[in-house]
């Protein structure tokens, strides 16, 4: 950990129109990894358009490494179904971060970058950084890779932690 920056908690909202994995429905759940991280959310049972409203929170060394999202419907019996997967970067957010904004003069709600969707991500809409309730916040809206449909809707926070390397 002598390389932390700091922690970047994610909320993970919701998912929208994912896929049917089991008869009718699908158990989802998301999977995060980044490096040798990994972290799970809860499992939403029988649901489509599951709201997760769950926060998980990485450690961040390495601003550069991606941050693959998996989905999956859970089983019982039989191995875990996928269900999509999708991948972003913290570039955008981390210079967001690096502009050092004071809370006192940057109005709430200022957009500080936009990032348009392209072939080069997964998002399905222009997600924005912005300045919110005096933090640097992005949210964005991914879509599901090597599956027919699916969307999981994401927010980024930084955490700071004392004595890491500042950004």
């Amino acid at each position: 950990m002598d390389n932390l920056l700091g922690l970047l908690r994610i909320r993970v909202k919701k998912g929208i129109n994912l896929v049917v994995r089991d008869f009718r429905s699908s158990d989802p759940y998301c999977v995060f990894k980044m490096g040798d991280q990994r972290l799970k959310t809860h499992i939403i049972y029988g649901d489509l358009n599951p709201v997760w409203d769950q926060d998980l929170t990485l450690s961040i060394e390495d601003p550069h490494l991606p941050i693959e999202l998996l989905v999956f419907d859970h089983d019982t019996f039989t191995k875990d179904d996928e269900m999509g997967d999708a991948e972003f970067d913290i570039h955008p957010f981390m210079d967001a971060l690096k502009m050092h904004l004071d809370p006192d003069t940057v109005p709430n709600g200022t957009i500080l970058k936009r990032i348009e969707p392209s072939r080069s991500n997964c998002l399905s809409e222009e997600s924005c950084v912005t300045w919110t309730d005096g933090q640097v916040v992005q949210n964005m809206l991914l879509r599901l890779r090597n599956v027919e449909t699916g969307e999981i809707e994401l927010e980024l926070h930084w955490i700071d932690i004392p004595g890491a390397h500042p950004i």
